[in-house]
């Protein structure tokens, strides 16, 4: 037994025993209790609700619809209790354009027509840029994002493709280059295009000025590979270097997969200048018809690539060799392997975060110089799952995109899609939700992450964006 408290009494006596209280008496103490209990919770449940009832998210998603649909209007331009979203974004409600007035015909709007939603119109939606779909967007664009225009060609499609950061310190650059076969760029059969870069730094600074045109503060400089890479197109960040995709020019120069060294002398070769330094050139003695887009897969580092026949539709290569398919190339064992087919036009390729999951946006619609465009063909991104062994399957559609096309297809951090489409830069959650727009009012082409920077090629402007999320790392691939 264990001994007794040194204060306690030897003894009860009357005089230690505390009074016993009567049941009406405990009755209320117990009751008191329980009162503030209730209160706490009430006062909690209250601050609950008033974050909520406060919260950017809800505002935008259920209590403003509702104020619109009782009457009330909001003026955007200024502060107000209920403005909570960056000053340079906007929401669109699905549910205001799902019966329209009038619905025009396809003579009048089809697949290259930016739709306008009701109460909008194409100057408002310029003006603020950032287009909320779905309150998921605000953990994109971030409480201050930023879009500036840094460049601009009237004519000439400098701005196309390939876009890669490269991070070598102290450059902190971006590559990409102009639009090969378009014929107000001249290129594809008698000329190749050319790659180009960019200073992100001088980019940030021309985004500090605070407007959204502020072109003459970068400097765009031509990229002089040596020897030339041949109507580049997709790019990729590859074993410390840049591979292009070359789609190649008429018969004789076939379309292959290239490495560039990203510093001066911008070599393609290998010490033996006369090595050319091509990692691929064919299938078995075949050409390849003009390989579009390369990604890395980022677990197993291998490269894989969608090749088109879009150099043929732009008449500088010749009649497709082979079928429009997606290839893994391994460069360990020098495997080259089909790994999905079955496409109108495969383009835009990339893979989730985890490399789980392929992505590959097929632009069927776009039949180049050589047929009109067809809006009952593919505007769709597809996924694949990414099997063990490096083979797809469960092919599925993840998005449907309006207007123009998918072309270059990126991830972030969270697994988010976006895709270059055109009207700008459209936002898919993992589930293929259409979450929000980052809108240029022109076709993008691609564009490509630097942590939360983004480059955007939109053929005739160059654009530079700041958000609240990262792009997935490729940078040590």
């Amino acid at each position: 037994m264990p001994p007794k408290p040194t204060n306690a009494p030897e003894h009860s006596s009357p005089s230690h025993k505390r009074p016993r209280l009567s049941p009406s008496s405990q009755r209320t103490q117990s009751g008191g209790g329980y009162t503030k209990i209730v209160l706490y919770s009430l006062a909690f449940l209250a601050l609950q609700a008033l974050a909520l009832l406060t919260s950017p998210t809800y505002i935008e998603a259920y209590a403003l619809p509702l104020l619109a649909r009782l009457g009330f209007k909001r003026d955007l331009s200024g502060p107000s209790p209920f403005n909570t979203h960056p000053a340079n974004s906007q929401v669109i409600n699905l549910l205001d354009s799902k019966v329209l007035p009038v619905v025009s015909p396809p003579t009048e709007h089809s697949i290259s027509d930016i739709f306008v939603p009701p109460g909008s119109t194409f100057e408002s939606l310029l003006a603020r840029p950032f287009h909320v779909y779905d309150p998921e967007f605000y953990a994109i664009i971030g409480s201050r994002p930023t879009l500036t225009r840094i460049a601009h060609s009237p004519i000439d499609p400098l701005y196309h493709e390939a876009v890669v950061w490269w991070v070598y310190p102290p450059t902190d650059e971006v590559f990409f280059c102009q639009n090969a076969g378009a014929k107000d760029a001249g290129t594809g059969a008698k000329k190749s295009a050319i790659v180009q870069k960019i200073s992100l730094s001088q980019a940030a600074q021309a985004a500090s000025a605070g407007i959204q045109n502020n072109t003459g503060v970068v400097k765009v400089e031509t990229v002089a590979s040596d020897p030339p890479i041949i109507n580049p197109n997709g790019a990729t960040n590859y074993r410390g270097q840049i591979v292009f995709a070359a789609e190649g020019q008429n018969q004789d120069k076939a379309s292959e997969v290239v490495m560039l060294n990203p510093l001066p002398p911008y070599n393609t070769s290998s010490d033996d200048a006369e090595t050319s330094a091509a990692l691929l050139n064919n299938f078995f003695g075949r050409q390849f018809n003009s390989i579009n887009d390369l990604a890395v897969h980022p677990v197993t580092k291998d490269l894989h690539f969608t090749d088109v026949t879009y150099g043929w539709l732009q008449h500088f290569r010749p009649s497709p060799n082979l079928p429009n398919q997606v290839y893994r190339y391994v460069e360990r064992s020098g495997l080259i392997q089909v790994v999905a087919d079955g496409f109108n036009k495969p383009n835009g390729i990339t893979f989730s975060p985890d490399g789980k999951w392929a992505y590959i946006a097929d632009t069927g619609a776009a039949q180049g110089y050589r047929f009109p465009s067809d809006p009952t063909l593919p505007t769709t991104i597809y996924r694949y799952r990414v099997n063990a062994d490096g083979s797809w399957s469960e092919r599925s559609v993840f998005a449907f995109v309006s207007p123009g096309l998918p072309d270059g297809i990126h991830c972030d951090t969270k697994g988010n899609l976006y895709a270059g489409c055109g009207d700008g830069v459209q936002v898919f959650n993992p589930s293929g939700k259409l979450i929000g727009k980052i809108f240029v009012g022109g076709t993008v082409a691609n564009f490509q992450f630097a942590l939360n920077r983004m480059v955007i090629c939109a053929e005739t402007s160059l654009w530079y964006a700041e958000l609240g999320i990262e792009g997935v790392a490729i940078t040590d691939l």
